[in-house]
């Protein structure tokens, strides 16, 4: 008779969400003997709304909690044991009796740009078109080109790349950290750099999110956790849960350890979506301080932008 396995892992069910999964799988194989034998970790694959429906940007459909929802709800009801996120995907607002209790090695946060027709944004020909899905993505490009067309592309990384090479659009942008997860890499144009184009909040990095009295699941999990990440993505999520943003929200932000052993310096920005307008502001301070420096930095941006902004921003 089969044994069950020990610990469920919960996972959307494209590529790069099961190469996430897997990653998560070996390295508990590695740090935890009795979890080495190929069935001892089972990952389950769940449907996501966000998955279901390919036709319309986040934005108009509810935003980033379509990738989260179902499988929070079979974390609720036992049917696994941790969830495996992308953590860009995760709103700050998480369900009473969940948390996030690990943080892998984060992956390069930066973006990737895609073209047959020019290595750098800076260099497409007047009036291409980009096409991504992401509002922070489409503002950042048209506060740099406003004479570009921006068209929303949906899909997994395999799709968007097809669409580019038959001609759909000029340019795409990707995050990288998912295409070395693929083995994608080497397909890479150029990468951006975060003063062209700062990522998105927690970019790069895969959490575990687990019943907040699940002491056993927290126990395994606790081996995998990487204290640096951990503290890079609470500063960055810290000053999302302030800005109060949403995929409806152009909002981007990264933290990054300095050579000065516990110092963290953190840049954050929130834009209209035609690039029409940007505010910008940055921190720097202990690491031990991250999310206090996180809701700081939030609070001054909301306070440069205005009620009227921020309202206007927030009702589409």
């Amino acid at each position: 008779m089969t044994q069950p396995a020990i610990l469920r892992l919960g996972t959307r069910g494209s590529p790069l969400a099961l190469a996430q999964a897997n990653e998560v799988k070996r390295r508990l194989a590695e740090a935890h003997s009795d979890l080495a034998d190929e069935a001892a970790v089972e990952i389950v694959v769940i449907k996501t709304t966000g998955d279901k429906i390919q036709d319309r940007a986040l934005s108009e459909i509810g935003g980033k909690g379509l990738f989260t929802k179902e499988i929070e709800e079979a974390l609720l009801d036992g049917s696994i044991d941790a969830a495996v996120h992308s953590m860009k995907d995760v709103p700050t607002w998480l369900p009473d009796g969940l948390e996030i209790s690990t943080i892998l090695p984060r992956e390069d946060p930066r973006d990737a740009f895609f073209s047959l027709k020019s290595t750098k944004i800076s260099d497409l020909p007047q009036g291409s078109v980009v096409g991504s899905a992401s509002l922070r993505r489409q503002a950042q490009v048209m506060l740099a080109r406003p004479d570009l067309k921006v068209v929303t592309l949906r899909g997994n990384v395999q799709t968007r790349l097809r669409k580019l090479a038959e001609g759909e659009v000029d340019a795409t942008l990707l995050a990288v950290a998912g295409l070395r997860r693929l083995g994608e890499a080497e397909r890479i144009t150029s990468i951006l750099e975060p003063e062209e184009m700062l990522p998105a909040v927690a970019q790069g990095a895969v959490g575990l999110e687990v019943r907040s009295d699940d002491s056993v699941t927290r126990g395994y999990l606790s081996a995998i956790d990487d204290a640096v990440s951990a503290v890079r993505v609470a500063a960055e999520r810290a000053c999302l849960e302030v800005l109060d943003g949403s995929c409806r929200t152009p909002i981007a932000a990264l933290a990054e350890l300095d050579t000065t052993p516990g110092s963290l310096n953190l840049r954050a920005l929130v834009a209209m979506p035609d690039g029409s307008q940007v505010w910008r502001g940055a921190r720097q301070g202990s690491a031990g301080d991250a999310a206090e420096l996180g809701r700081d930095l939030g609070e001054e941006l909301r306070t440069e932008m205005g009620p009227d902004v921020i309202r206007s921003l927030t009702s589409h």
